[in-house]
């Protein structure tokens, strides 16, 4: 059994050399088995007083076996890297389904079982270790955004009280076995400023540090996140936390996606990590884009030098990731620019002392 330390250096010296390849959507694989209440409450929540259909993170808990084969499924397909099934498992979300109690048992439980998976694969293939990713989701609430168009002083959470349940989460997931914490789906950068403070005060006061992987969303074609930011903008605001990966995920599909992981590309002094939607939801609000053709367009960021790992996010399934993981295989990862390259290239100066 490794140690996460020999995880954490393992992982360094395969971005130096390839370009690793992400898992698909939980939500997807989940939404396939059609799970109905009884089964998102088990036999532990059977009694439970509200409706808990549709909180995808308490299959952690109640039915361990599914989400340990969804997790399975996608490193078959050639995964590097695997996420919790912890999007929505703050205290924050979990309130919408009287939960918010569960929130670390959650994270330590989707931690867990996302690590035996890997462990499982990683003793298969040794020559090819497999990590996980704690999945941070940015909770239904935004910290610089009115949810009421007629008072747009209005905000429905504080930073601390998110800064509280990011820490929650992120000792949950450490305990559990994660190798990295993935701050994903942003669309609000004070959310991701909440979260990165929490997970630096619980990194100081535990001696243990993990990397921190950060991907935002663009949520329409202006290019920007809901919160106002470009893509430049996002990563000048968040440099500071030395992520190993910068990048985008959601809401767009690989086509949409692709000018805004150049410009990240263009200003990062890190790895990019993009996980594009199977294609934009028809008027169902479902997936249509097939495998060969989001791998395509993936293939093609790669042999651009654009990307240092890639995978997919809504609409995306094993056989997606299997397409791109066969489009990416051979391809040279993106180069990391000099930091005073990046910050040229931003429009800014390095930050020179005084003689």
């Amino acid at each position: 059994m490794t140690t996460r330390a020999q995880r954490i250096a393992a992982l360094q010296e395969a971005l130096a050399r390839r370009i690793l390849v992400f898992d698909g959507a939980m939500g997807t694989m989940i939404q396939r088995l059609k799970p109905d209440e009884a089964t998102y409450r088990g036999a532990r929540f059977a009694s439970f007083g509200k409706d808990v259909k549709g909180n995808n993170d308490l299959l952690c808990l109640t039915q361990p076996d599914v989400i340990r084969d969804i997790h399975t499924e996608y490193l078959e397909a050639g995964a590097d890297i695997i996420e919790t099934n912890t999007f929505s498992s703050t205290s924050i979300a979990q309130a919408d389904y009287g939960m918010q109690d569960l929130a670390r048992e959650l994270n330590v439980a989707g931690a867990r079982l996302a690590r035996e998976a890997a462990d499982a694969m990683s003793a298969k293939t040794p020559d090819k270790p497999r990590f996980v990713a704690g999945s941070i989701g940015p909770t239904n609430k935004t910290a610089s955004i009115s949810p009421d168009v007629n008072d747009p002083g209005f905000r429905n959470v504080t930073f601390d009280e998110l800064k509280i349940a990011f820490r929650e989460q992120a000792e949950g997931l450490v305990a559990g076995g994660a190798d990295l914490l993935l701050l994903e789906t942003i669309i609000d950068t004070l959310n991701a400023k909440a979260a990165l403070f929490a997970i630096d005060e619980f990194f100081e006061e535990s001696g243990e540090r993990l990397p921190i992987m950060i991907s935002g969303t663009i949520t329409d074609q202006s290019g920007r996140l809901l919160s106002g930011q470009t893509p430049e903008a996002f990563w000048n605001s968040l440099r500071h936390a030395k992520p190993i990966t910068i990048g985008f995920n959601c809401a767009l599909g690989a086509a949409q996606l692709r000018p805004h992981v150049a410009e990240l590309a263009r200003t990062a002094d890190t790895y990019i990590c993009a996980y594009p939607n199977a294609g934009l939801p028809n008027e169902f609000g479902e997936y249509d884009e097939q495998p060969h053709s989001t791998a395509e367009q993936v293939g093609e960021w790669a042999k651009d030098g654009l990307v240092n790992i890639v995978g997919g996010c809504c609409g995306t399934t094993p056989d997606h990731i299997r397409a791109i993981a066969d489009a990416v295989a051979g391809i040279k990862p993106r180069s990391i620019p000099s930091t005073n390259t990046a910050m040229r290239l931003s429009g800014l100066e390095p930050f020179q002392l005084a003689s």
